[in-house]
């Protein structure tokens, strides 16, 4: 096992995907158009949601989740009103809360699973709390159950950054389905891949037209004649060009609309496979004393393997990762740790509810290495051999 190499994601293509690229450039359509269209009807009809908007990045379908609830007249979130976010996820969880004058409260996540705590959520909720957005981490649902219940007593809109758990299940609902809206993410390293690309799911029309507008500058060319958002003239001259929200030009590439196609009717064998790996994970790691892994809550899609070293492996672990990376294992911090210890935390507006101390132990002690859709026993058992060699040597 020692010449193995361990990558953090590794290319999901097959011929399929190289034929759609080729159909696209023989199209001569490059930029969004009818692929993307046939992909997002096909991904809203997989996930039994009614409404599907294809972007450019994850990043951009957290974007767009925002901006769409701000703008629509239907929920009532305005400047200075308060977002509970876990404290550790990815930066664009956080910034297009900022970005439109909404205030994030940082609760801290729970020790097992790395989810948001409810109990923590409980505690940060007062009259300015408008919005719980969860995170679904490294493939891993959180406890929606909880966290519905606590958005329905306390009138609260729930959503769903689901960019890391493509295919994961709460009690047989699909993760980015549970909330009022769910992103997620097709980039490289994730479940599916379409060279960039994201996706937001919605059962609200109102939500779903306001994505539609934003996602192209604002405009309403988009839209269909009966839409929530503007009654439109009929003449295609003024209606393909009256904007009518503050919108982006976040629209994805044609080729990624056909890969994504292509990818979607694979996603249960990648899935399978990730789990796969995951039970060979679990039966070395899960009884280590010095090691905890994340807890498994109803179907992970166990985008990656998380360790987080405790006891006599406490404070260890840039010495480790040194030794992981120089045989050949590619590893990364937790998502992105504890997100209030970054620099760009002074950009934001916030403030932090409780203590972030199990935040802080994952973004001291935490780190975690890749999952995809090939058999990866090999180097599973070499990133083992290795921490229990480094274990003998401290």
């Amino acid at each position: 096992m020692k010449n193995t190499k361990y990558n953090l994601a590794s290319d999901s293509w097959g011929e399929e995907e190289i034929v759609a690229i080729n159909d696209v450039i023989k199209s001569n359509q490059f930029t969004m158009g009818p692929k993307v269209k046939k992909f997002e009807e096909e991904f809203a009809d997989y996930f039994q949601s009614d409404y599907a908007i294809m972007v450019n990045s994850g990043s951009s379908a957290n974007l767009l989740m925002i901006a769409s609830l701000f703008y629509s007249n239907n929920y009532d979130l305005k400047k200075g009103d308060e977002v509970i976010v876990p404290a550790v996820s990815w930066s664009t969880t956080y910034y297009p809360v900022n970005q439109y004058g909404l205030k994030l409260v940082f609760v801290d996540i729970d020790r097992n699973t790395l989810n948001i705590d409810p109990k923590e959520v409980i505690k940060a909720i007062n009259q300015k709390t408008k919005l719980i957005f969860a995170v679904n981490l490294l493939g891993n649902p959180t406890d929606l159950e909880d966290l519905k219940s606590i958005c329905e007593k306390n009138e609260i809109i729930l959503i769903e950054d689901n960019c890391e758990s493509l295919g994961a299940k709460y009690h047989d609902k699909y993760t980015g389905t549970c909330g009022l809206m769910g992103s997620f993410s097709f980039f490289f390293s994730h479940h599916m891949q379409t060279m960039e690309g994201g996706m937001v799911l919605t059962n609200d029309k109102n939500l779903y037209e306001l994505c539609v507008s934003l996602r192209a500058h604002g405009w309403i060319r988009d839209l269909p004649n009966d839409n929530t958002i503007v009654k439109k003239t009929g003449n295609p001259f003024y209606d393909s060009f009256n904007f009518v929200v503050p919108g982006y030009n976040i629209r994805p590439l044609e080729m990624s609309g056909a890969i994504g196609s292509v990818q979607l009717r694979k996603l249960s064998s990648f899935v399978d496979k990730r789990r796969k790996n995951a039970q060979i994970f679990k039966a070395l790691f899960e009884n280590e004393a010095n090691i905890r892994i994340q807890q498994e809550t109803q179907f992970s899609s166990w985008f990656g393997f998380s360790l987080i070293l405790t006891n006599s492996l406490s404070g260890q672990r840039d010495s480790l990762v040194n030794i992981l990376i120089k045989n050949n294992i590619e590893c990364r911090p937790i998502v992105a740790g504890n997100f209030t210890k970054n620099p760009v935390i002074k950009f934001l507006d916030y403030e932090v509810c409780g203590d972030l101390s199990v935040s802080d132990e994952i973004h001291q002690n935490g780190f975690f290495v890749g999952n995809d859709f090939r058999d990866l026993s090999n180097e599973i058992n070499w990133l083992h051999c290795l921490i229990k060699d480094f274990e003998k040597n401290i």
